[in-house]
């Protein structure tokens, strides 16, 4: 697997990674849309700081993605009983 290394620039500050080259480009994208949510809290909240806004990054991020985990547990929980009901009629042919 080949490792490149990378530096990505949040809130003013560098990070130097060492990163697998599949995953390259989508650390460089969220370090985007972070750049990009630290603006929008800036210009439209009482921001006091940077850490201020990577707090609220935070949040928003760790949100959204409880937010994706729910909506997929249910969907696997829904997806499984319909599987079910249709293993079931196959059965019910079957005999």
């Amino acid at each position: 697997m080949e490792v490149r290394r990378i530096t990505i620039n949040i809130a003013g500050r560098v990070y130097p990674l060492n990163v697998p080259a599949a995953e390259e480009e989508t650390l460089r994208k969220v370090g985007k849309q972070i750049e990009n949510m630290i603006k929008d809290f800036e210009q439209n909240f009482d921001v006091r700081d940077k850490q201020d806004a990577l707090a609220m990054c935070a949040l928003k991020l760790g949100t959204n993605a409880e937010v994706l985990s729910l909506s997929n547990e249910r969907n696997i929980k829904s997806s499984t009983a319909r599987l079910s009901k249709i293993n079931q009629t196959l059965d019910e042919i079957g005999k």
